[in-house]
């Protein structure tokens, strides 16, 4: 690398997300690719190790950063200018190459090492993002707090006017290391017999998913027939929590013409499972976490409060644990459980991630915690229980308490008027929010029994039907949540609220 003039320029975190657009939050750095420039991926990195050198985490000279990527085509750009904030901070970056978010992690827990991710997850291919996760894992509330004060002192000449790398001053890259991959398939191969899935036949839908072969060679490696479909060159926003009419109708058809046991699929970094049971009908997130809950025998389960309840309904947990919404509050609440001594501890979220804060022991073999979404290990758990009950995936579902859950949002709806919505909602007084909330909503569903204000408003009703309203954290939306005892009745509502909902624009 060529000597040039350093011309040194402080810049806040916080500033930079107003000035560039790119927002940091409970996924890290997002934005679109038009925005993430070199030298802002670059500063969010340096603001990510200076914060964990501070803690005292990470040490210059000495500290390894793991980074990996997802298959979009901005990807490998972004990973170049997260590579040179790492070696020009005086660390040593280890190329992992381009595989799913929970293997990454893994990498970095494993190891004892800060892991970066380059990936938008689910959103389209014209955005992007950088998730962050310290040597234990998913960084908090409270890290991202913190991480949004860093004042960053860079180096301007690094950069061009347009803000990207010079060439000049780029170092050259580490080769790509397997090490992450394999830690990732001795994972499950090394827990699960080799004969685990012997007789079962999964159809994958590959389509842009940064796990499409690593996933599918693993189900085979323990005795799975698979058949794959729908691989794409071009990056597909497959989102579990909103799917697509399209995959609603290829997973049916995929069922049908192949005669599968499930067809299974992930979302764009291969940390959120799309699981279907054997009509290729895709289960709701809440539902397979209770299902692999089950599998695994947890005494302590945690989800968010929009979550289905059906999993305190079921009885099947010793401890059950509400959060708001959000990967980073899941963690937080499994590590208090971890603390009240609970030996079994399962998260999940309606998006489908999975994630778990403890050894599971079965035999002489041990599952090592993993506290960050995954995708693959809801997919073992789901066929270890269909085997071990002898049950299609159809009829576990069908033997749960019968609850459903729509969701739906409206777009472009101010963030300042939704919060208003809810505040006046919600006031302190729980006897006058009843009351307010009644006047409302009463003529439509009935009187109330109890007000959830954990996140947003949630809204018990003496059926024991649900409405939940609650502001997108991150985005110009006013989402809605409802539950009943049919599908039927829970989408009669939803769309109920979602007309009333518009009138409050």
């Amino acid at each position: 690398m060529k000597d040039a003039p350093v011309v040194s320029a402080k810049v806040n975190i916080n500033e930079l997300m107003k000035l560039s657009h790119v927002k940091f939050g409970t996924s890290g750095a997002r934005g679109l690719v038009s925005d993430m420039t070199d030298r802002i991926c670059y500063i969010y990195t340096c603001g990510f190790l200076q914060y964990l050198q501070g803690l005292g985490e990470i040490t210059k000279g000495k500290t390894d950063i793991a980074v990996a990527g997802d298959l979009r085509q901005s990807t490998p750009g972004i990973m170049r200018a997260v590579f040179q904030a790492i070696i020009h901070r005086g660390y040593t970056p280890v190329n992992c190459g381009l595989l799913p978010s929970p293997a990454i992690a893994l990498y970095g827990i494993t190891n004892r090492v800060p892991a970066i991710m380059v990936t938008g997850s689910h959103i389209p291919d014209d955005r992007n993002g950088i998730k962050f996760n310290k040597s234990s894992g998913e960084i908090l509330k409270s890290d991202e707090v913190a991480l949004k004060t860093q004042t960053v002192e860079i180096d301007e000449s690094l950069f061009d006017e347009m803000g990207s790398l010079l060439s000049e001053r780029i170092s050259d890259l580490s080769p790509i290391t397997d090490s992450a991959k394999k830690l990732y398939y001795h994972r499950y191969l090394n827990y699960f017999p080799k004969d685990f899935l012997s007789g079962k036949h999964i159809g994958f839908y590959q389509h842009s998913a940064v796990g499409k072969e690593l996933l599918p060679d693993i189900l085979c490696q323990l005795g799975a027939h698979v058949s794959c479909f729908g691989e794409s060159d071009t990056f597909v926003p497959v989102d579990t929590e909103a799917i697509r009419t399209e995959d609603v109708k290829l997973a049916k058809d995929q069922a049908a013409k192949l005669n599968c046991d499930v067809v299974f699929s992930t979302d764009g970094d291969s940390d959120r499972p799309l699981i279907s049971d054997e009509t290729g009908t895709w289960l709701r997130g809440d539902i397979i976490g209770i299902l692999c809950s089950a599998y695994l025998e947890a005494d302590s389960v945690t989800t968010p409060v929009s979550c289905n309840t059906a999993l305190e309904k079921s009885g099947l947990f010793k401890n059950t644990r509400r959060t708001q919404i959000g990967s980073p509050f899941v963690v937080a609440s499994m590590i208090a459980a971890k603390q009240e001594n609970f030996n079994r501890i399962t998260g999940y979220e309606a998006n489908g991630g999975f994630l778990t804060n403890s050894t599971f022991q079965k035999k002489d073999k041990n599952l090592a915690p993993l506290p960050t979404r995954d995708a693959l290990l809801p997919l073992l758990c789901i066929m270890g229980l269909s085997i071990q009950k002898k049950l299609p995936i159809s009829e576990m579902v069908g033997n749960l308490p019968q609850r459903f859950t729509i969701s739906s949002r409206l777009k472009d709806f101010p963030v300042s008027r939704s919060q208003d919505i809810i505040k006046s909602l919600h006031t302190g007084n729980m006897q006058q929010d009843i009351l307010a909330v009644e006047k409302i909503f009463k003529p439509l569903f009935g009187p109330v029994t109890t007000l959830d204000t954990t996140d947003g408003v949630r809204i018990v009703f003496e059926s024991e039907e649900i409405v939940h309203l609650r502001p997108s954290g991150n985005a110009p939306e006013f989402r809605c949540y409802n539950e009943a005892d049919t599908e039927v009745r829970a989408q009669e509502m939803n769309n109920q609220c979602i007309k009333l909902m518009e009138s409050w624009r």
